[in-house]
């Protein structure tokens, strides 16, 4: 049986300096535009971690620096499942910077096997970037597994809150509602006439060949795509 090769042992320090020697000026500039301090190519960030590999303990302590790209480091070698529910709780008020947010719901929290339970509290949370959070994974179970969920429910709430949101819940929202629209037809018309009607991210600036923000839009994509798809395998 093959042994596995360990990680290479460094310190905080020793990733710190490695990634300020990264630094690229323009990049900062504009991840500075989206509210992201961070000035490292993330691909070159990501093989840093790779190299790392899992550390679930140096994570911690590449958690506790409180450095925007050192944090990313610190996600991408965590194992998410060590992580009590009242860490999550605690980390997740921390991400404050959208990528770190971003990262944070995508590599732990829906690997995480308590999520669920935290999913709706956060929903309901004061704190928008927490909230947010919750309209994450509640987009993502509505993509995933929405036997548990009841979408009607969440479309009163989208319809009555959502324009009114912060931004950042504001985007988690409609990116509920446009996943309701996509994956249930039976709610399809109702979604489509919400996102209609409400006009959120209506005007966003989507380069071509990209998928527009704007839900109407985004739902009739992706069911395109979907019976295109359908039509080739048939």
């Amino acid at each position: 049986m093959a042994t596995r090769t360990p990680p290479p042992k460094v310190s905080v320090d020793d990733v710190l300096t490695e990634l300020a020697a990264l630094e690229d000026p323009k990049a900062r500039a504009v991840n500075e535009r989206r509210g992201n301090d961070i000035g490292v190519n993330l691909t070159k960030l990501r093989a840093i971690a790779k190299r790392l590999k899992t550390q679930h303990e140096f994570a911690a302590e590449l958690w506790a620096t409180a450095d925007t790209q050192a944090r990313l480091v610190a996600l991408l070698i965590s194992s998410p499942k060590k992580y009590t529910t009242t860490q999550l709780d605690s980390m997740l008020r921390e991400t404050q910077v959208p990528k770190v947010h971003e990262w944070f719901v995508s590599y732990i929290l829906k690997k995480h096997p308590q999520s669920e339970t935290l999913r709706e509290t956060w929903m309901h949370d004061a704190d928008d970037v927490v909230a947010s959070a919750g309209w994450a994974l509640t987009s993502h179970a509505v993509a995933k597994d929405a036997g548990r969920l009841d979408l009607e429910a969440l479309l009163d709430v989208i319809e009555s809150q959502m324009q009114a949101a912060p931004d950042r819940l504001q985007w988690a929202m409609n990116e509920c509602l446009a996943n309701i629209g996509i994956h249930h037809p039976q709610h399809r018309t109702r979604a489509l006439a919400i996102g209609e009607r409400l006009e959120v991210l209506k005007d966003y600036p989507t380069p071509p060949n990209c998928t527009s923000p704007y839900a109407p839009e985004w739902i009739q994509a992706m069911v395109t795509r979907q019976e295109a798809a359908q039509k080739s395998t048939s």
